[in-house]
């Protein structure tokens, strides 16, 4: 991603979050920007906020009447906010899943970008990432340097728990066994 896209990317992120405060809107950041603020590497694409499934209404009225643009894109389970080219999406939907308050309540209030806002918390992150993989997207290599940053924040047997029925996950996991990234995670 270029400077100015990263720089739009990061500007719309906190104009999203301030906008969801004002609301009142319980909300998190999450995906690549969540892991990014926990110390991985800043993403190369748009920014993720997860509001519980019962919130999304509120969301997009408090969103719209920030003065953002919020786009109702053919998916129906997000919104995305829109400004110069570059997306931030609003979730409530994951994984086919609606999201549940207690996901939001989960997560640590930090600064990002000189905002402070609710970051989903480490194992949620990599529990998301890894629920997300399937025969479509399966792409490991943006996944390891994730797993590699936040190996010491995330509680690992709860992330094996909770995947244990995909077996991309699964597999992600038994690499970051033999990596010594999460010993002994793939086995129990």
């Amino acid at each position: 991603m270029q400077t100015s896209s990263r720089d739009q990317v990061r500007d719309l992120l906190k104009r999203t979050a301030v906008a969801l405060k004002e609301g009142d809107v319980p909300f998190a950041l999450c995906g690549g920007y969540a892991a990014w603020a926990r110390g991985a590497p800043e993403p190369d694409h748009d920014a993720d906020f997860l509001v519980p499934a019962a919130e999304a209404g509120r969301a997009a009225k408090a969103l719209a009447d920030a003065g953002l643009e919020v786009v109702d894109p053919a998916e129906d389970w997000l919104l995305k906010i829109e400004r110069d080219d570059v997306f931030v999406d609003v979730i409530w939907r994951t994984c086919g899943r609606p999201v549940e308050a207690d996901l939001v309540e989960r997560a640590d209030t930090l600064p990002v970008l000189s905002v402070q806002m609710p970051v989903l918390a480490p194992t949620d992150i990599v529990t998301s990432k890894l629920m997300a993989l399937d025969e479509h997207y399966c792409d490991f290599s943006r996944l390891l340097p994730v797993a590699r940053a936040l190996r010491e924040q995330v509680d690992w047997a709860q992330v094996a728990r909770t995947v244990a029925e995909n077996d991309f996950a699964v597999v992600f996991l038994a690499l970051l066994d033999r990596l010594r990234i999460a010993p002994d995670v793939s086995r129990g």
